[in-house]
């Protein structure tokens, strides 16, 4: 990857971005608890793959990721930042090829990934993966 240069502002910037815990990913889970789904958070689906789901429904084997539309290259939202242009379209591309290898990874292990955009209402997001999570109930017995 190429080398970063960045100013001060950016760095103090981009470090105080939550990983985990967004206000997205708590609004998802509000109205995951409010559908009556009980799940686990920020756990490793897959032993052994180094890859962490925002929220987790063990029993059923789905795994779902909150993506920030900047860090994951969203369609609709993401940007090209100008500024050290060719580090950050080549880690948002990492990200995009690693967030595929995740599915599939996941997938072969028999699990079902489930991505929610940041920008998606949340209990929009919500309904989608109750549909995932009871579509594989009874499935996986």
């Amino acid at each position: 990857m190429p080398e970063l240069e960045t100013t001060d502002d950016v760095r103090a910037r981009m470090s105080r971005q939550r990983s985990r815990d967004t206000g997205i990913e708590v609004a998802l889970r509000r109205e995951l608890h409010r559908l009556g789904l009980r799940y686990r958070v920020h756990r490793r689906p897959v032993r052994g793959v180094r890859r962490e789901a925002d929220v987790v429904f063990g029993p059923t084997r789905v795994a779902v990721f909150v993506d920030g539309c900047f860090w994951h290259g969203c369609p609709e939202h993401g940007t090209w930042p100008k500024r050290n242009g060719e580090f950050w379209r080549a880690k948002i591309e990492a990200n995009r090829a690693r967030d595929a290898n995740t599915d599939l990874v996941l997938a072969e292990a028999g699990w079902a990934a489930v991505r929610v955009w940041e920008h998606e209402d949340p209990a929009v997001a919500a309904e989608r993966v109750r549909e995932a999570v009871l579509g594989r109930r009874g499935r996986l017995a």
